[in-house]
């Protein structure tokens, strides 16, 4: 990985290699190997590089494009091989070039249209000295992130925020309307970020910045195209050779000795698994890591839930000789304990502190280990083990009742829905919301209104606007992308690079992965009328039965509230600074977040009315706190 920085002075001042020198100073922590820039009088762009990659010791830092452009990439491309072909350069040469390098040359021959043959991740920034413009670009689900910031006089760009505010004309600043929207769990759509003043290239993105204007728009919009194969064995064997393809193409530099999540679900596991198999070959093992409650916890698991993933996960890790499985056991550590951290690293609110517990434990088990790479699996419900239930309401609408009444038998067959549920998920996308929530109500779901599980103030949820679009779209493979990018993660795998030299990896975000699942057939999804059936056929020769017919999923961190809990005082000390601080006074609900603290419960955790309040109100509105804390603070 790389931390990226540049500097345009609009208004001619010759300091821009200081400035630029500054921004990457400022981001030296992700990328510890030393910088490289390039500055002309009132233009410089740089790059501090992390090296992950066996590439990355030939990289030149700054690449030079055909037309005298230059180019700074944060990159790991995953289709090296078919770039190479395309490009005519011969392997035995492409053994000395780095990823940037196959990245500009890609440029130098198509231009923008290379977008369209890029598969990894990537963030980029190329000067054009020509025409005086920057262009920016990021990879199509966001797992590079780069930001930016325009003003009268100047333009900046930086992968992380702080590489911005290291200027004196950025200042930092909270962006409130953006952090009332995260409390509303809004999706991170658009340019917005947690700080006033910066801009952040959305997923797929591409900006061009000249003179007078900046132009954004999205360069990658998923192939809508339906796939029609013979049948489910060749769908499911086209489905294997593409997780294949992506977990083997994300192992590079990796070593002997790659980690990888691993639950008692599917997607974790077949990441894990299909790693196993592939580094076999030449002796190399997996390091897969279970997070587990701590020693002793007997907490229930909420309803159709199990709160212990470590038999689950044995069971996997045992048909492979060659992974060694970790349980990494809860030490009851409150989830507010790497909050300061986590905001600090990544530069933004931090959503679910409970997760960040178990996540920053198995990296810190990791970093003991000598494991480098990091290979998960949490997007794997938005495509490999899609259960395309989300199209329930779009064949209803259509009037294609034999593939909804196949999908419908699937859901209820498999225990996702009962029948009523089926009903009320069919219609609810198209009536007005309090009917939206009777229906759902008696289909026996929660009919929850807006704002029930929110910290933010309820008067200012009429600010907040309908919906985003992409969310509701009538086309399947936009609200997959939608759902794919709701929550911009690639801030947290900077700060877990930077804090516990872990690279994160996601295989279940290869863009040939994720369009292949987007164009199989709903009725092959649902091989053998079972929900899921495409994913049980094609993950049969690499996981158990006893996972793919287990009918509870797993419950990340149950025993979360132990820490909580014994942390009560410090939730009372925070509140009290929340109380006092203008800014959070004004977007939190300070007294619901308090009589939440006086109220605590002494028991059954498990339920959602006890559970929830706790963990979706009042942990995040603590968050958001220390967030605005942090920044007002730093200001102060």
């Amino acid at each position: 990985m790389s931390a990226l920085a540049g500097l345009w002075r609009l208004d001619g001042a010759p300091d821009a290699a200081a400035g630029c020198a500054r921004m990457l100073q400022a981001q030296a922590i992700y990328g510890p190997g030393g910088p490289a820039q390039w500055a002309q009088s009132d233009v410089a762009i740089g790059r501090r590089l992390f090296s992950t990659l066996p590439e990355d010791r030939f990289d030149p830092g700054v690449v030079i494009l055909g037309d005298g452009a230059r180019l700074v990439a944060d990159v790991r491309l995953d289709n090296r091989g078919d770039l190479e072909a395309r490009l005519g350069l011969s392997r035995g040469a492409c053994a000395a070039i780095a990823d940037s390098a196959i990245l500009g040359a890609a440029w130098s021959r198509w231009g923008e249209a290379s977008l369209d043959y890029l598969v990894g991740d990537f963030a980029f920034a190329i000067w054009d000295p020509a025409k005086r413009r920057l262009i920016l670009a990021r990879d199509p689900f966001g797992r590079r992130p780069l930001h930016y910031h325009r003003a009268r006089r100047l333009v900046a760009f930086a992968s992380m925020p702080v590489g911005l505010h290291a200027l004196e004309e950025i200042p930092l600043a909270p962006d409130e309307a953006r952090l009332a929207a995260f409390l509303a769990l809004r999706p991170e759509v658009g340019g917005g970020t947690f700080f006033a003043g910066v801009e952040r290239l959305e997923p797929g993105g591409l900006v061009v910045i000249d003179s007078d204007r900046t132009t954004a728009r999205r360069h990658y919009r998923p192939s809508a195209r339906t796939l029609a194969l013979k049948g489910p064995g060749d769908y499911a064997e086209a489905l294997r050779e593409r997780l294949d393809a992506a977990v083997g193409a994300q192992l590079r530099g990796g070593g002997r000795n790659v980690g990888a999540h691993l639950s008692s679900g599917w997607d974790s596991a077949a990441v894990a698994t299909t790693a196993a198999r592939q580094v076999a070959e030449n002796g190399g093992r997996v390091t897969a890591f279970t997070a587990t409650p701590m020693s002793g916890y007997r907490g229930a698991a909420p309803n159709g839930r199990h709160g212990d993933e470590s038999l689950g996960a044995a069971e996997v890790a045992a048909i492979y000789p060659n992974i060694d499985h970790v349980l990494v056991r809860g030490q009851g550590r409150s989830p507010l304990d790497d909050l300061d951290g986590d905001i600090a690293l990544s530069g933004r609110a931090v959503l679910n502190p409970c997760n960040h517990v178990w996540y920053n434990d198995i990296n810190r088990a990791a970093r003991t280990r000598g494991v480098g790479v990091m290979l998960t699996g949490d997007f794997g419900n938005l495509g490999l083990t899609d259960d395309c239930l989300d199209a329930l309401p779009d064949l209803w609408a259509a009037g294609r009742w034999r593939e909804w009444l196949g999908l419908a038998r699937a859901a209820v067959a498999g225990g996702e829905l009962r029948w009523r549920g089926v009903v009320a998920a069919s219609l609810e996308p198209r009536l007005p919301t309090a009917v939206a929530r009777l229906a759902r109500m008696l289909a026996g779901q929660r009919g929850l209104a807006p704002g029930a599980l929110s910290a933010l103030r309820p008067e200012l949820w009429r600010n907040l606007g309908p919906p985003t679009p992409g969310e509701r779209s009538p086309d399947r493979a936009v609200r997959r992308l939608a759902a794919l990018t709701r929550m911009d993660l690639s801030l947290f795998s900077k700060g877990a690079l930077a804090r516990f030299g872990v690279d994160m990896r996601d295989p279940l975000t290869d863009r040939r992965l994720v369009e292949f699942c987007l164009g199989v057939p709903i009725g092959q999804l649902t091989a053998g009328g079972r929900s899921r059936g495409l994913a049980r056929l094609a993950l049969a020769d690499r996981l158990p039965a006893s996972t793919l017919e287990r009918r509870t999923r797993g419950y990340q961190a149950a025993d979360w509230h132990v820490g909580l809990s014994a942390d009560r005082e410090r939730v009372t000390r925070d509140l009290a600074g929340l109380a006092a601080l203008p800014a959070a006074a004004g977007l939190l609900d300070i007294d619901r977040l308090r009589t939440l603290a006086a109220r605590w419960p002494d028991g059954h955790w498990e339920r959602d009315e006890v559970r929830d309040p706790y963990r979706m109100v009042l942990l995040r509105g603590l968050a958001v706190g220390r967030f605005l804390t942090r920044t007002l603070g730093a200001n102060g």
